[in-house]
This record gives structure tokens, sequence and C-alpha cells, in this order.
């Protein structure tokens, strides 16, 4: 049975504040949990779990665990989830500390400027995950990554992608020995760019784009083609279309 004080820290983990007084995250549901097991990436403190639970994850894992894993009843695990309807298993993961990031020669970086909807976010880390991207460096005003709906819409791919919050322009400044894409609506299209192997892409809001600073620095401006009437595309949308059109030549 778990303690009223059990629930009370692993409910306060939804909020940004706790989880970076606490350096620990949540993670719900078998297929996010038993991937972010298998990276390794993150320490796990605790598993809380059904019964059912146990006939997903790989027996090896689970016996590796050992006491971090702890069976609960189903309405225990309804009060720790984050969502309505809770799935299977909640993980506690601690969070590391997370070196300066730098761009990478022969190598893709993403910026993201003041990324706000958490799905967004998720979506642009999995999908960085899916074209080989190891590098993602955010606005310090951006949503935090290990907001609950960030770490689910990752499908785990949080584990693989190293992600760092900065002060844009200025990591700019300190990492330009690589070309700069900006992501504009009336850029050079993508398609027309010659194969890339190394750049920062630079993405911005999802209302009002990237900053006019962190565009002026930009080595080149980029768009994507528009055919239709819509004013503008998703921000993690957008991201995949640049990403598949600088990565498959």
């Amino acid at each position: 049975m778990l303690s009223k004080a059990t629930i009370k820290d692993i409910q306060s983990l939804q909020h940004k504040k706790f989880r970076n007084e606490s350096k620990v995250f949540a993670a719900e549901g078998p297929k996010v949990v038993d991937e972010l097991l298998t990276t390794g990436y993150f320490d796990c403190e605790q598993v809380f779990a059904s019964s059912k639970w146990k006939g997903w994850l790989d027996e090896k894992l689970l016996v590796s665990l050992g006491e971090k894993a702890q069976l609960i009843e189903e309405f225990e695990l309804e009060k720790i989830a984050a969502y309505t309807t809770p799935n299977q298993v909640v993980a506690l993961f601690k969070i590391p500390e997370v070196s300066s990031i730098k761009a990478e020669k022969n190598s893709i970086t993403i910026i993201l400027d003041s990324i706000q909807d958490p799905g967004n976010l998720g979506t642009i880390i999995r999908t960085a995950d899916w074209f080989g991207i190891k590098n993602i460096v955010c606005s310090e005003n951006t949503v935090d990554q290990f907001n609950n709906k960030v770490v689910q819409s990752t499908m785990a791919s949080l584990g693989r992608v190293k992600v760092g919050y900065t002060n844009l322009e200025k990591w700019v400044d300190e990492n330009h020995h690589v070309p700069i894409l900006a992501a504009v609506l009336d850029g050079k299209p993508i398609g027309s760019l010659a194969p890339i192997n190394e750049c920062i892409i630079m993405i911005g809001n999802e209302a009002n784009g990237l900053s006019k600073a962190l565009i002026e620095k930009a080595d080149e401006r980029i768009t994507i083609p528009r055919l239709g009437a819509a004013e503008s595309l998703n921000a993690a949308v957008a991201t995949s279309i640049f990403l598949y059109a600088l990565t498959i030549k």
C-alpha cells in the first residue's frame, strides 16, 4: 500500500518546480517505461505497476530492477498517474546533469525557439531520433522536456536524443562554425538546397516563429513552399519535412 506521502510526492512531479527540486521525472505506460529502462540513459528510481505489467516487460529487465519494482493495486495507480486512464505502470527516473551541447561536425543540430506545446516538443524529439539527430538546443522558455505530455509523446526517444536549454543567441554565436539555417515563411525553398551533412536548423514558436535576432544570425533562410491557403505549419510537422529534405538525398 502506497503511503499518502509517496502519492503526494509522485503527484508533485507533474509540476516543473518539483521535478527540478527532486531531480526526478515520471513516465507512464508499458512501451515508454520499457524502452526508457532498456536504453539505460536515465537511472531508474522506482517502478510502480499493476500485475498486468509483468507480462509486458522482459523478464531479465524485471529481475534487474529487484526491489525498485513494486506491484500496486489499480486504484493506487490511478492516484499517481498523470492521465485519467492509468496505463499499467508509472516509473520514476533520475534527471541527469546535462553537459553543454556543441554543434558537431558532420551532424545536424536542432534549435527550438520558444516552443510552448508539449506535444510539439515531444514529437520533434521523436522525429529527431528517427532521422538520427542527436542534439536539440532549446530556448530557456521552451516547454520542459520532462513535462508528462512531452515524455509520453517522445515514445522514449528522450533516452536517445540529448536536449539542453540555454540562451540561444549566445549559443549560436559560440557555435557558428557550421552553417545556420532559419526556418521562415519567406525563405529559400528547402528543396533547392544542395545536400547538407552538417548544419544548425532553427525552428520557431508555433504562433510567432523565430525571433528577429536569431533570424539575423542565419546564413540561409529556408521555407517549405506553400501550395494551399493554410497560414502556417505545425512546428513539429515543419521540423519533420525539413529534416527529411536535409537528410534524404
